[in-house]
């Protein structure tokens, strides 16, 4: 039981309470306008209310007021700690080029534009401007996109697991849907493919086994209650050893015999030979589709390098029913992604792709690039007294595609005087935040995932954290 206070400590205590700032006059501080401009002012003066609460508490415990520049300070880094990544964008030091916690693909500069041209004003989302009535939503994207994948058709939704969940409900409702037991993955986050389709109403047919299905297999799986054979792309893991599929052309071979669509969730959304830059070939949309798959979903965000979004492409006649379905009315695309998608798509017609569209470009940058501009940097770190190097390294696609392959990479490597977790955490609070790798006590930053116009900066967070510490 703690023993009661003197009347002098009373005293003081009142005294130390009455000279904390009041929220107002804090608010009113010319320090914390850039915050009140950067989080808004109901943030500020929640945050304000949180420390002076904290600082009353202490002061009734014997602790010391605070001046008004102490209490502006712990305001600012209360901020910084419960809103640490607000109305910022991040730096992307980890080498993961789809990093899916940090969005994925970055928008090209034409995807952008069109989002700030279209966005705020009235554009054609869907309407018959011939007629005068509603129309279609997104028509022309659609049209774009059948002609660059080379389907009859295509719809869009609000991302590939709500496209192949689309398609299921749509056509296979009731029914069942042939499917090899090791293409049932799980996804990040923990969903699992087989638990969202069952949401379709679907049965999944499973047939052979997780590392062995044979055409057969999926002969002997077909019943009078199928409605369709559905082949996953395994993006996200490798299989070794004694294994075996059965590719599109044969599974299309079957379909057609069978009168059942063949539909792919080829996920990655590739519309140019990942061969090309030095990783194994990812199978494209347009090839899929030419192999014999009647529909083909897969992923906005990913390879194609534009917004998030779910797409289906192949034949008019199963894309027709989608259209129609009510659950279209639920996961339909917004305008925006809308305005984002038409661009992006627009610069793989235009063959400016790999110039426009940072996924392409990341991937595409040559490693003595890299390294040039990983001694800049180094060289300006040192100045200030980091320990830092220059070491070979490798960057990964990411997002669950291409597992196991990466690019060779060149990588800052800093030596932190302590913890490099705890200066791993600096980082990442700093603003804007910078999330690295950490190796064997090292904080490593890959160069390939850092736009060129971020390297001073990328210096001055490292600087600014190093001295925070100090």
């Amino acid at each position: 039981m703690n023993a009661p206070k003197s009347p002098r400590a009373k005293t003081e205590a009142g005294t130390a309470l009455r000279r904390l700032p009041a929220v107002e006059k804090l608010l009113e501080s010319p320090e914390l306008a850039p915050d009140i401009a950067r989080y808004s002012r109901p943030l500020v003066t929640q945050a304000a209310r949180h420390v002076l609460s904290e600082l009353r508490a202490g002061i009734k415990e014997g602790n010391k007021s605070r001046r008004s520049a102490d209490v502006i300070k712990l305001i600012k880094e209360h901020l910084s700690s419960e809103w640490p990544a607000f109305m910022s964008p991040v730096i992307n030091g980890t080498g993961v080029i789809l990093h899916t916690n940090l969005g994925r693909a970055p928008l090209s500069q034409k995807a952008l534009e069109a989002v700030a041209t279209l966005g705020g004003q009235y554009f054609n989302l869907e309407s018959d401007l011939e007629g005068g009535g509603r129309g279609t939503r997104a028509l022309e994207l659609r049209r774009l996109l059948a002609l660059l994948t080379g389907a009859e058709d295509a719809v869009v939704v609000n991302n590939n697991a709500a496209a192949v969940l689309l398609v299921l409900v749509a056509l296979a409702h009731g029914k069942e849907a042939v499917v090899s037991r090791g293409e049932l993955v799980q996804i990040g986050g923990g969903f699992r493919v087989p638990e969202i389709m069952e949401q379709s109403g679907v049965t999944l047919r499973e047939v052979g086994a997780t590392n062995q299905t044979s055409l057969r297999d999926y002969e002997k799986g077909i019943g009078d209650k199928t409605a369709l054979i559905l082949k996953v792309h395994p993006s996200n893991f490798v299989q070794k050893g004694f294994v075996s599929e059965v590719g599109i052309n044969e599974l299309a071979g079957l379909a057609r015999r069978r009168n059942l669509p063949l539909v792919y969730d080829l996920g990655s959304g590739a519309m140019l030979d990942t061969a090309d830059f030095g990783l194994e070939h990812e199978p494209t949309v347009q090839e899929t589709l030419r192999d014999g798959a009647d529909l083909v979903c897969f992923s906005g965000d990913k390879l194609l390098g534009g917004p998030q979004a779910g797409i289906v492409a192949g034949k008019r006649k199963l894309i027709q029913p989608l259209l129609k379905h009510p659950l279209m009315r639920v996961i339909r695309l917004d305008k925006l992604s809308a305005a984002a998608l038409e661009a992006t798509v627009k610069s793989y017609l235009d063959k400016t792709a790999i110039s426009d569209i940072p996924v392409w470009r990341m991937m595409s940058a040559v490693l003595p690039e890299l390294q040039t501009r990983a001694k800049a940097i180094i060289r300006k770190l040192k100045t200030s007294g980091i320990v830092t190097e220059l070491k070979s390294g490798v960057s990964m696609v990411g997002g669950g595609t291409l597992p196991e392959q990466s690019l060779a990479t060149a990588l800052v490597c800093i030596k932190p005087e302590g913890s490099a977790e705890a200066f791993s955490r600096s980082l990442r609070l700093s603003q804007p935040p910078l999330v690295s790798r950490v190796e064997n006590d090292t904080i490593l930053i890959d160069m390939r995932t850092i736009f060129p116009e971020q390297d001073m900066l990328l210096v001055s967070i490292i600087q600014a954290a190093r001295a925070r510490k100090d």
